[in-house]
């Protein structure tokens, strides 16, 4: 049978898909994070951090009955060579049960989730968020749907207008006294708005089957994907279900604030350069070069790490100007963890960029166990920081997450073989140039005089970061530039060109 999921006419080259469909998926990305940090900054200077202590709360359920929540069902449907209208509605059938009833088990157990944060708003939060499952089969089965395409110019457009759906509700609610229930209409309302608009730029099924068989293999893949996303849970989330406990809710939306802004880079901006990266590692894998995974995943570190190290020792260097511009003084609090958790979240942006090239192998057992590893370390490191209040958390993430790219790094070279050495000049450039303007601007900054601005000394501390990073990687490896410019050019890869994939 025919896979529905193709189009029949003539595709373009592997590497001019990739080149596309990062532009359009990162460059979508931008516009929807301004549009929603513009709204988020705005809510933020409106709230207090007690609203955004309590919303923490309750988002430690949601986020690990979300690791449940089937994507990873959907996502192996990338992987097949065909997929027929039946597999798709089966896949839509599978997720709508197992959504409904992470539904029922949220509404539920509201309570004891409340009781255990001693927040009874807590249960209320809970029920009404409880909704939020209704929509992701909506979401995930187009997403994978598009993926196989390599169409990420419709999803980004998606996403953008659930963006602004999601700004408008947040301001209203901002405006209009909702406290709380601010953060929790935002997001159902991008997520609602989101399942429609993918579903229809899909045109993917809305009818579903309940008839299963044949479909075990895509079962036992998104199972695997499923665990590790259970694991991933306990590893991500481990902080504030021990800082809930230890902290006041004025405290620990502090943390969970900081935290929010240092992992900006990892959770905003790699997710969308990995959907591309999967997705071409596993084009790769069925055309019969795997043996390809291993120089494009390094393509992807150096094009990620060029921008990436350079934000996150910015953000280290200019947070006490950063945050009374952006947040205000009463958020002053989060300016001695910036520095420590940037550090954490530049070794957490390295190691979440391999999984996609080990599950497109086959091998989805390798992010499981760093997962598991994780599930145990992560923990253990916040328990231990704990009794250092909060500036013990952010150590806390520091001290996992070189144990946990070191194991990821060992594991990943199992599979796919590429060289530590090559590992290295990928990130070594950018490394010490960001580390030279990161040493200039904090130079500036101290002889900066006190009665200067904040806005004025966040916009010089910015302009001349920007001057001494492309100075220090010009006479650093003047070859990375090159590189980003013709990867942004289109004008095609050489064998060493930052995308997602080798030359054509």
């Amino acid at each position: 049978m025919a896979d529905p999921t193709e189009t029949p006419a003539p595709r373009p080259s592997l590497a001019a898909q990739v080149r596309t469909a990062v532009i359009w998926r990162s460059g979508s990305q931008v516009l929807t994070q301004i549009v929603s940090w513009a709204s988020t900054l705005i809510v933020i200077r409106l709230l207090a951090p007690e609203d955004y202590g309590l919303f923490a709360m309750a988002q430690v359920m949601l986020t690990l009955l979300s690791t449940m929540n089937g994507w990873g069902l959907a996502s192996a449907l990338i992987r097949e060579d065909e997929v027929s209208e039946e597999r798709l509605r089966q896949t839509l059938g599978m997720l709508i049960l197992l959504n409904g009833g992470l539904a029922l088990t949220q509404f539920i157990a509201a309570p004891l989730v409340a009781a255990w944060f001693e927040q009874p708003m807590v249960t209320q939060l809970l029920r009404v968020q409880s909704l939020l499952y209704l929509a992701v089969p909506f979401c995930a089965l187009p997403h994978a749907i598009l993926s196989r395409r390599m169409d990420f110019r419709r999803p980004a457009q998606v996403r953008l207008a659930a963006a602004l759906a999601g700004a408008i509700t947040a301001l209203t609610g901002a405006l209009s006294g909702w406290g709380v229930w601010t953060l929790v209409s935002a997001p159902m309302m991008m997520l609602l708005t989101e399942a429609v608009g993918m579903t229809w730029a899909a045109r993917a099924p809305i009818r579903p089957s309940f008839r299963f068989t044949g479909a075990r293999h895509i079962a036992g893949f998104g199972g695997v994907m499923t665990a590790t996303q259970i694991f991933w849970f306990v590893q991500s989330q481990a902080d504030v279900m021990i800082a809930g406990r230890v902290l006041d809710p004025h405290s620990l939306g502090v943390y969970t604030t900081g935290l929010f802004l240092a992992q900006l880079m990892a959770a905003k901006f790699v997710p969308p350069i990995n959907e591309v990266a999967y997705a071409a590692y596993s084009r790769q894998q069925t055309e019969g070069q795997a043996d390809q995974i291993a120089p494009a995943l390094l393509a992807t570190v150096r094009l990620v790490m060029l921008v990436g190290l350079p934000a996150y020792a910015g953000l280290a260097v200019v947070a006490p100007v950063l945050v009374p511009v952006l947040l205000g003084d009463k958020w002053v609090g989060i300016v001695p963890l910036l520095p420590i958790l940037a550090g954490a979240m530049a070794m957490l942006t390295l190691q979440i960029l391999f999984s996609p090239a080990t599950n497109a192998r086959g091998f989805p057992g390798i992010a499981l166990k760093v997962t598991m590893l994780g599930s145990v370390v992560m923990p253990l490191a916040f328990f231990t920081g704990s009794y250092w209040g909060v500036a013990g958390f952010a150590w806390g993430w520091v001290g996992g997450m070189a144990v946990l790219l070191a194991a990821t790094i060992a594991l990943s070279r199992s599979v796919l073989g590429f060289s530590l050495t090559g590992l290295g000049r990928a990130i070594l450039p950018p490394l010490a140039a960001a580390l030279v303007m990161a040493g200039g601007v904090a130079l500036m900054l101290r002889a900066l005089p006190l009665t200067l601005s904040p806005l004025a000394a966040l916009a010089s501390a910015v302009a001349l970061g920007v001057a001494l990073y492309l100075g220090a990687l010009y006479l650093i490896a003047p070859d990375r530039l090159t590189e980003a410019l013709r990867f942004v050019r289109n004008r095609g890869a050489s064998e060493d060109a930052p995308a997602p994939l080798p030359a054509e």
